[in-house]
This record gives structure tokens, sequence and C-alpha cells, in this order.
């Protein structure tokens, strides 16, 4: 039984005079995240794109797996490939490699689409031809048009004639790397992964910046966030993870900045030295998963204060949403509990009792003007630890 995987994409549809550069950005990506998986014949026609293994011994499971978590794709579906381009053919095949579903079911619909308008049946015909096949070989059933418990789909086009069941939906999105390049700020907490994950989406390949403040932060609280990545990249690709440095950094905060304005110095000092990680990188943009008013450091203010460090643009997809739509999320791309594991990052080292919501600028720019975080910089700069993230490898 020959199948084979059908790929409708979404908003590629809608792109115009650029929508080829899209179409072969997604067909590559689907090559690299099914790759290990076996040899395939991967090609583009009449607005869809067609996976045809080319071994029986890869498990189609799999690959379908993987490819429901390749953005740019609406919905994907097996499909068995009839031996003819016949209406023949198509009647016995539907009930054959359909029946498992069909012998668990009561109700059922059939549609047609006929690509291949020299084909001799009309689809009307062939819907009406098809249903009663089915219904001769499952008595049981019943037609349902409007509420079916399976919508059995037939579709003839250039290259044969398909049987398949329903659609499965997937990641939606536009393909990654059709967004440009930017850097995402990671934690281990449950924010920052999801935001990862929402600009991947949106076909933005990333590269993560993690800072590490041992020996207030273990080892651990860095494989964690390794971790996350991995489940981000089985979305958004393979990425390269920088660990920066940032005991003595953090260490000076503490010991020359006022309490109030920890916070805030210390985010400003990430988004200096993720600017000249990520311009590096060639990378165009910062991501951070900062929801407006969840903590003291993202209020409209203190968010100010930070933007004002960089002249970066700085995405946060999450801003507008609250705590169990992000965590909501998070439960979908599997990484929450990874989250919530108790080793905590350096955002969570020496936290002010009183942090200010509403600072003022000129005066954390004085605060950290008469700390002289230069040198410190610099030094960080000197001693990344970079961690090439493939979501395939454990």
């Amino acid at each position: 039984m020959k199948e084979i995987i059908l790929i409708k994409d979404g908003e590629i549809a809608l792109k115009g005079l650029n929508r080829r550069q899209f179409e072969d950005r997604l067909m590559k990506n689907i090559r690299g995240a099914i790759k290990d998986l076996g040899d395939f014949e991967i090609k583009s026609a009449q607005s869809t794109i067609y996976i045809t293994p080319l071994s029986d011994s890869i498990d189609l499971d799999d690959v379908c797996d993987r490819v429901s978590r390749v953005f740019g794709i609406a919905a994907f579906s097996r499909a068995y490939v009839c031996p003819e381009k016949t209406l023949e053919s198509v009647l016995e095949s539907a009930p054959v490699y359909l029946a498992e579903t069909l012998k668990n079911i009561k109700t059922f619909k059939v549609e047609a689409k006929r690509s291949d308008k020299k084909f001799p049946y009309k689809s009307p015909e062939i819907c009406r031809e098809t249903g009663g096949a089915i219904l001769k070989a499952f008595p049981h059933l019943k037609v349902d048009v409007h509420n079916p418990d399976l919508v059995v789909n037939v579709e003839i086009r250039d290259f044969g004639a398909y049987v398949r069941g329903g659609a499965i939906r997937g990641a939606g999105g536009i393909p990654v790397g059709t967004g440009g390049n930017a850097a995402i700020l990671i934690s281990g907490g449950i924010d920052s992964p999801v935001a990862a994950y929402m600009m991947a989406k949106r076909g933005v390949r990333l590269t993560a910046i993690h800072f590490a403040s041992p020996p207030y932060t273990s080892p651990r609280a860095e494989q964690k966030v390794v971790k996350l990545l991995k489940k981000v990249a089985r979305y958004s690709g393979d990425m390269t993870m920088y660990t920066v440095p940032f005991t003595e950094i953090q260490e000076t905060i503490k010991n020359k900045c006022p309490e109030e304005l920890f916070t805030i110095i210390m985010r400003r000092l990430m988004m200096e030295i993720s600017q000249r990680i990520a311009e590096k990188r060639d990378c165009s943009a910062l991501i951070t998963g900062e929801s407006l008013g969840q903590v003291a450091s993202q209020t409209i203010h203190a968010i100010g204060c930070t933007d004002a460090a960089t002249t970066l643009p700085v995405f946060r997809p999450l801003i507008g949403m609250d705590k169990q739509e992000i965590i909501d999320i998070s439960y979908k791309i599997d990484t929450f509990k990874t989250s919530i594991e108790p080793y905590e990052d350096c955002c969570t080292v020496f936290t002010p009792k009183h942090p200010r919501t509403r600072p003022v600028l000129k005066y954390v720019e004085q605060a950290q003007e008469e700390a002289n975080f230069g040198p410190m910089i610099e030094t960080a700069l000197e001693n990344l630890k970079v961690t090439f993230i493939n979501p395939r490898e454990d």
C-alpha cells in the first residue's frame, strides 16, 4: 500500500509575487525536519506539497509528527495513492484504505477535488460513486453531509488519484527563515520559551542568549535551558545558544547600585550585552518574554528604561497575554514541566525587596555609569560559552 503525505500551506497563498520564495523555504525546512527518517521525494504542485517516502521501511507516523511542527503548514494528511487514475481504482481503494476508521464510526460523507479537468467524471459523480462503494462495504454506515464522523476525501490530480481521511491541523505561521534573524533572551522560566516559539512561528530564525551566575545559579539551571531550547527547536529548527557569565556584573549591581534599581539595571545590561552578540550573529532584533504588568520590571516605565539600553527593536510577543494564556501555550509546546523544575536562573539572584515600578531613566543611567560596567561587559563577551541546539540529539 503506497502512502504519501499531502501538505496544504496557509498564509503562503497570500504572498503574491514572493510566494515561490516562501514555498521553497518551506520545502527546505520540511527536508531538514525529516532528513534523518529516510529518503523522500518532496515536490510542490497545484498549491500542495507532496512528500513521497522512497522506502517501505519509513514510519509515516514519525514523519507526520515532525511535519506537524513545521511552521508554514496549515494542514496535512496521509493519503493513499490509487494504483491507477481511474474511478474504478478509487472505488476499490477507498473502502480498503479507510477500513479501520470506517468500521468504528457511524456517519461519513465524501468530498472530491478534481484538479485534473481531463478526468472523465466530475466531482459530484466521484462523490456519489465513492459513497456508494463505501456503503456497500460497510452497510452500518449512514451519510451525513452536515456533521459526519469522517470526511472521505478523493483528489484527482495531475500526478494521480488519492484517497485520504480528514486533514490534520498544522503548526500554522510562516516558514522559519523568511522573517529574518533575532536573538531571544532565554531564561529557565515559563515565558521566554513561549516567546521564542511565537516569534519562530512568524518566520524568525533564532539565536538564544542565556545569562548564568555561578555559584548563585547551578549547572542544572543551564542544562534546564538547553532542554527547553531543544523543545522549542522542534518548531524553530537548530539554533545556537550563547551563555554569558554574569556573576561579576550582578555582584557589582548589588554592591554599587541602589537596591530598588537592581532589576532594571540588570535588564539594561542584559540588553546591551545581547545587542553585541546579536549584531555579530546578523540578528536584527531582540526578543523577550515580558508581559505588561506581570512583575515590577515589566511596567511601561521599566520597559522604557530597558529599551533605552539598545538600538535594536525589541519584540515582546507575550506583551498583552495573561499568565494562563502563556501557560496554555507552554503546555502545547511541552515546555511547562521543564520550566517549573526548581533550578533558578540569574533573574532571581539579588532580587530587591521593593523594586521601583516607575524608574526615571536619567537616574538609572547615572547609577549605571557610576558603577562602571564597561570592563566587565568586555570580559563577559570574551568568555561566552557556545552550545549548538539540535532537537534530534539527546
